[in-house]
Parts: C-alpha cells; structure tokens; sequence
C-alpha cells in the first residue's frame, strides 16, 4: 500500500465515481435526459451569472437537463466501452489460444488475419461498415468488439506458448490431462495477469473510439445519446454555451486517462519482468 501514489488513488476514485453515478445517477436527477424546456434554451451552469440551480450543469440548444444528459451518456459510453472490451478480449483471446493450440498452417492462417487486422486503420473499416450496412446498435457494439483484438490475439498466442512449455505444463499432458483441463485450470489463470493489462489498457481506446464516431453522428443514435454525441451538439455553441462541449469532454477526458493510470499500474504490479527490474 506504500507503493500506492495519490495520483493511482485519485484515479481510481475518479473510476468508481463515474461507475456509480452511471448506475445510479439518474435516480437524483428531477429531468428525463430527453425532457425539453425551451424556455430554458441554453441556460448557464448554476455557478454563471444568469444560471438556474434548477439545472447545475445548464441546459442545451433545445432546453434538455445537462446533468440528466450527461448521466445517461456517461452510462451508453461506458456500457459500449465495456462490451466492446469483452467481445474484444474474449474473440481474440480465444484466436490467439486456438493458433498456440494447432500450430502449423492454422497458426499462420490465424496470425496473417492478426497481420491484416493490424495493417489497416481501424476507423477507416468502421466507416465502410457503417455507411454501407447502416447504422444499429448491434453492429455498433460488434465493431467496437473488434478494435483491438489482434493485440489480444498476439499476446495471448505468445504467452500461450509460453506457458505450455513450462514443465508444470507438461507434467500435467504427461498425466492424461485433456486440453480442455490444461488451457482452461492451469494455463488460463498464469495468462489472465497479462491479459487483463491489456483490457485496462484496451477500454479508454474503445471510449475514445466511441466518442469519435458519436461525435461524428455515426455511432449512437438519437434518442439514445452518449458522451460523444453531447460533444458533437455543442460544437455549434463553443462560443456561446462552452458548457455543452466542455463538460461531456472533461469527463472523458478524466475517464480515460484515469483507466490509462490505473492501466500502468496493474501492468507494472503483475508483469514479472518490470518486477524484476524494479526489486
């Protein structure tokens, strides 16, 4: 716990925070996230002259609750992220397993794949899909669950490898030992540090990601909204309503550099070698 910064403390605070607030956030505030009031139209945080405490956070161009927006696209961006990650993780994971497994032409059939995957600009091909089978949230989700699932692929194929020649591996093939018992109780649990470091590392990505294409008006849809989306509507009121861009753009902001933190720190804490380094 000594070795335990303020700054990993502050991040980690910063997380639970923003998981809380997504889960039960709504239960405090007065407003529906899509409840209209054009008289209110674009109405200052309450701490600006001419602001409402009726609206902590003001309102946008059509009179909507920030603080209520805000919530529910705190809790969409999160919920894209953290689907996006297991899909990811799971599916490649399970290819970087299977090409460790087989070996031979699979193995580089799989990894050519990972090669291909890698070698092309990810937004690029999310573009394509969406533009060309049309926007829905499945898909959405589905995409997001691809963003990075070569890196998955490759790390898990190598400490797989790894793993397997190990003599505790052996031991266990030696007494009988079917594949299904030996990647999934012994290798499995010697693998996850690594991977989990990577899902730390993967998710502020997918948020990031999933701001981008909301931003853009090409990931979530009204009247669904998201971080990304409150962004891209306040971008026509940077100079007149700050607080529409500002205050969805500080929390991802916060979010994803809090996960980046908290990232470093799980892999400098379960990586061997950096624990080496460092004893």
């Amino acid at each position: 716990m000594k070795r335990i910064s303020p700054i990993l403390v502050l991040a980690i605070a910063v997380l639970v925070i923003a998981v809380l607030v997504a889960i039960v956030g709504n239960v405090f505030t007065p407003y529906g996230m899509s409840q209209q009031n054009l008289l209110a139209r674009l109405r200052p945080p309450a701490f600006l002259t001419g602001g409402n405490p009726d609206f902590p956070l003001g309102t946008d161009r059509i009179g909507r609750d920030m603080v209520a927006r805000v919530i529910a696209g705190l809790r969409m961006s999160l919920s894209v992220a953290i689907a996006g990650t297991i899909i990811g993780a799971a599916f490649g994971s399970a290819v970087g397993f299977i090409a460790a497994h087989f070996r031979g032409w699979v193995e580089e059939v799989l990894m050519m794949l990972v090669d291909f995957q890698a070698s092309l600009p990810f937004i690029l091909i999310t573009l394509t899909l969406l533009a060309f089978f049309g926007n829905s949230m499945t898909l959405f989700v589905i995409l997001m669950g691809l963003f990075g699932w070569e890196k998955y692929a490759r790390l898990s194929r190598g400490v797989v490898l790894s793993a397997i020649s190990q003599p505790y591996a052996k031991a266990i093939i030696a007494l009988g030992a079917g594949n299904g018992r030996l990647y999934l109780k012994h290798v499995l649990p010697n693998v996850a540090s690594a991977l989990i470091v990577q899902v730390t590392l993967t998710f502020p990505q997918i948020i990031l990601l999933e701001t981008s294409l909301s931003f853009l008006g090409l990931g979530i849809q009204p009247p669904q909204t998201s971080l990304g989306q409150i962004l891209g509507d306040g971008r026509d009121y940077l100079s007149t309503a700050w607080w529409i861009s500002v205050v969805p753009g500080s929390i991802i902001f916060l979010v994803t550099l809090s996960m980046s933190i908290v990232g470093d720190w799980l892999r400098d804490r379960l990586d061997p070698m950096l624990r080496v380094r460092t004893a």
